[in-house]
Formats: structure tokens, sequence, C-alpha cells
């Protein structure tokens, strides 16, 4: 009987979609899996879409972007090798790198960067994290040494990932995918934005100034309050707030204008679904977006307000143009497919286990 890939999760941003997009996907191909989770608890919805694919553990840890100090973080590792041993996984997929410095050694372990405090810090403010999060850069950087292999969802964060963390080897780049039916749905008269909103990575205050100057409505999907208590004032755009992801897609697949001002982002799972759907992007000039999206995008300079509403309004009033981009879009959506993630993935956790048997074999 195979033994199943351990994946960690958690129910606060996109690392559930992924998690649970990714083992949907391994599932079918005939791997199975079970999941751990941090942070605040899932849903019973989201408890439920989990467990549908294999069983679902919640440890008591915090997520290291939302704790307080070590102590609160402490034993996480352990507590996965613990799970790992009673559910017989052979692999453990730690989509939080510093999940792994404490896993003991003899279990394979595969660490995927979804995004990481230095090179946060390092994009959105120009400088490096504060002394009082150092432990989590730390942490993280005896997680990926831990690891068996790392995994980045671009280039470009692989690129970030090995200049910060100067120890790092080898960096695997698996873009990410999107399983999500895209809905049939009639082009809007709207620009539609998603994102974590009280987060400011995602340029949410950049986007809202610049809907104070647009002629189309500019909705953002998205909370505007963080569970770590940060938050945004959102006085121009038209805030949906969160919704669940069904609703989310519907208006992303309407949409007359897909746009992401994010100022940090290693892969952007919301861009994609949009390009799925044949929106027409304009996104922030980041070296992520220029690698995934150039020439299937419009650009603007990441921050800068005015120039989001010109290229809005321009977009706007331009249907052939917003065709044009759409298609191209579309086009350029279908080199990120699941099937190659899938592929690349369950590639990268046969490697680890076929290493580690290896060395178990000759000790």
């Amino acid at each position: 009987m195979t033994r199943p890939v351990l994946i960690t999760l958690d129910a606060v941003g996109g690392v559930w979609r992924y998690a649970v997009d990714l083992g949907a996907g391994l599932v079918a191909a005939g791997q199975p899996v079970c999941f751990a989770g941090f942070g605040p608890a899932p849903s019973a919805a989201q408890r439920a879409e989990a467990e549908a694919l294999g069983p679902l553990d919640w440890g008591r840890q915090a997520l290291d972007w939302m704790a307080q100090g070590p102590s609160d973080v402490a034993g996480a590792g352990r507590w996965l090798a613990d799970v790992a041993a009673r559910r017989r996984a052979s692999v453990i997929q730690c989509n939080l790198p510093s999940l792994a410095a404490d896993i003991p050694a003899g279990v394979p372990v595969v660490a995927v960067s979804h995004s990481c405090l230095a090179s946060w810090f390092e994009a959105v403010r120009g400088e490096t994290a504060p002394a009082g999060m150092r432990w989590i850069h730390d942490l993280t950087a005896a997680g990926l040494a831990r690891a068996d292999a790392v995994v980045a969802p671009s280039a470009s964060h692989a690129t970030a990932m090995t200049r910060l963390y100067n120890t790092l080897g080898t960096v695997d780049v698996v873009h990410n995918a999107s399983r999500s039916p895209v809905p049939a749905a009639e082009r809007s008269r709207t620009a539609v934005a998603a994102g974590r909103w009280w987060d400011e990575s995602k340029g949410g205050a950049t986007l809202d100034r610049a809907a104070r100057d647009c002629g189309w409505p500019v909705l953002m999907l998205g909370a505007d309050q963080g569970p770590n208590g940060a938050r945004i004032d959102i006085r121009h755009a038209d805030h949906r707030g969160h919704l669940d992801h069904d609703d989310a897609a519907q208006l992303i697949a309407s949409a007359g204008i897909f746009v992401s001002p994010s100022l940090y982002e290693p892969f952007g799972l919301a861009v994609l679904e949009a390009a799925r759907a044949g929106a027409p992007l304009v996104l922030a000039d980041i070296p992520t977006f220029r690698e995934l999206w150039n020439s299937a995008a419009l650009f603007f300079p990441p921050g800068d307000a005015d120039a989001l509403a010109t290229a809005l309004n321009d977009l706007a009033a331009d249907e052939a143009r917003r065709d044009v981009l759409g298609t191209a879009a579309q086009d350029r959506a279908r080199r990120y497919t699941t099937q190659a993630q899938t592929k690349a993935m369950a590639a990268i956790h046969d490697r680890v286990r076929d290493r580690a048997m290896a060395t178990e074999g000759a000790a």
C-alpha cells in the first residue's frame, strides 16, 4: 500500500488553496495524502474539503508570522514527525519552511517557500526585518537547511531566497496552479482585485487611492483586518470583504479588468485564476509578475496610484485592447497547469524519498 505524503497548511491565506489543490492532484494520480495545520482553526467547510482527500490534524503552535516569540512555535517540527509516524507518511511537505527546523533526522522533508519575512521586508519596505523578528529569519534558515529539497513557486522568489539565505543550495522552481472550475460569466464593467488587504504588501492602499479617480467601479475582494490585528481603511473602492472561494471566483471571472497592485508576490494565485477566465490583467511591475506575465498584461509602477488609475481608465476605454490582453492572459495561463504542478512535486517527493531509502540501506 502506498504511504501518504503529509502536507502542511494553514486556514488564513493562499496556502490552504495551494495545499488542497495539490493534494487533490496527487490523490488523482494515485498518491494518498494527509494534512497537518497550524494557526487559526479551519472553518467547517475547509475541514470537510481537506478531509475529503485525507486525514487532517491540527497543531497547537502558531504560524511563525503570527507568533509573539519562539515559544509560540516550539515543538512544531517534532509534532509533525509524530503525525507523520502515526499516519505512516513517507514524506513531509512543509509549506512554511520554519516548520522543518526541528523535524528529527531520517524523515524526508520538502520545504516550499510561499513567502518569507526577509524577502517581504526587502520588497515592501526596502529594509531588513526588525531585530525583534530576527528569530523568524533564523528559524526559516534552519528549516531550509534541514529540508532535503527546497521549492519556490517562481524563479524570482527562488533568486530572492538564494540571496537572503546564503547557505541555501539548489532551489527547485515549481509554478503554482489552480484546479478551480472557471465560472461562466459575462464581462462586467468593473475592475476587480482580490487579496488579504490588511497585508500592506498587497498594495491595497494604492488601489484604494486609484479607485477615487477611476471611471469604472473598483471591487476589492478580501479581508481588511488580519488575525494579527493589522487592518486597512478602504474608502474609495467597493470593498466586498472576505468571500467564499466560489463567490470570489465568480466575480473574478466576470471582471472587465483584473488588477493586482502587490508590492510583493512570490506567485499570485488570484492573477492566475483571473487569467484562466480571460480577464485582461493590470499588474504592478514587480519581478514575479514580469517573469510570469510579461507581454500578457499591462504593467504600472508599484505603489503609483496615479499611474494605476490612468492604466485602468485607458484600458476601460479601449475594448479592443481589453480583448487582446484577455486572450493573451488566457493563453499564458495554460503554462501553469495542475498536471505540471502535480508531476513536478511528485517527482521531488520521489527524489527525497528514494534518497532517504538509499541512505537507510547503506547505513
